[in-house]
């Protein structure tokens, strides 16, 4: 059912920053990006040269490649931005499966090991699942034998919105689950909260990507009824006469296909 414009407004006033729909539109906004880093990265001095946002690079990562938000820094520098609701996850296999694909995907071939880029992997979550009671974690690699910390230019930051240690992190986390944002510290958030809830424009590019997000959702649906109706045995004919796209049906076979490699090991 199509929503009225009223409709719309209703529901995107009710998303906040952390949610995956709401964040990828903020994030389009390299002011707001610049304005999250310089807090989390704590430097003032860090500049946002550009934004790549999940819908962008959905197709050229893969679609399990989770990029919230890529951004290019000033200096070359690669930050991915993302943000995490649900808790039923490997949260560090997640992080390093992600800063793995970037990595290849943007390293030219026939470069030296020395070319690799620089990669920072900020990860926004709203619980605090190592535990800490810290709201920011910045995992380092140490040698065991002599507690020197090795830079191999990937750089894990963790930040929560569940722990408030009063600093300006929190503070900013804080602005991450609350549907309105007017918080003086943060004026470029704000400012584009604001816009994308109460313009009609900002209210029709969320939409939007509220659309591609329901188009995703609906496939992925289609994808696991028909895996399940393949290991039932039913032909490929059968399934296609059910209004299923080959895109899905390959996808499903696909996803079976490695399903039954992984347990042969």
């Amino acid at each position: 059912m199509k929503l009225t414009e009223q409709q719309k407004k209703e529901k995107i006033k009710n998303l906040r920053p952390i949610d995956d729909v709401f964040f990828e539109v903020l994030a389009q906004n390299t002011d707001v990006c610049q304005e999250m880093l310089r807090t989390i990265l704590e430097d003032d001095c860090l500049v946002v040269a550009s934004v790549v946002t999940q819908s962008d690079e959905r197709n050229i990562y893969g679609r399990s490649v989770r990029l919230d938000a890529l951004c290019v820094l000033g200096n070359g520098t690669k930050c991915n931005i993302e943000v995490q609701r649900s808790d039923n996850d490997n949260h560090l296999k997640r992080a390093r499966f992600n800063a793995s694909s970037i990595t290849v995907r943007d390293s030219q071939q026939g470069t030296t090991f020395d070319e690799i880029l620089e990669l920072y992997i900020v990860y926004i979550s709203e619980f605090d699942f190592l535990k800490g009671n810290k709201t920011i974690y910045h995992l380092e690699k140490v040698v065991r034998e002599t507690g020197v910390v090795v830079d191999d230019g990937l750089h894990e930051i963790f930040v929560n919105t569940a722990i408030d240690d009063g600093t300006d992190i929190a503070e900013l986390m804080s602005c991450f689950t609350k549907k309105e944002v007017k918080n003086p510290k943060f004026p470029k958030l704000s400012s584009e909260v604001t816009r994308l809830k109460e313009t009609d424009g900002g209210v029709q590019i969320v939409c939007e990507v509220m659309q591609q997000y329901e188009k995703i959702a609906i496939q992925k649906d289609h994808v696991e009824k028909i895996q399940k109706m393949i290991k039932k045995g039913y032909s490929k004919e059968e399934i296609l006469d059910l209004d299923y796209t080959e895109e899905e049906y390959a996808e499903a076979e696909q996803k079976n296909k490695s399903e039954n490699s992984s347990q042969r090991y």
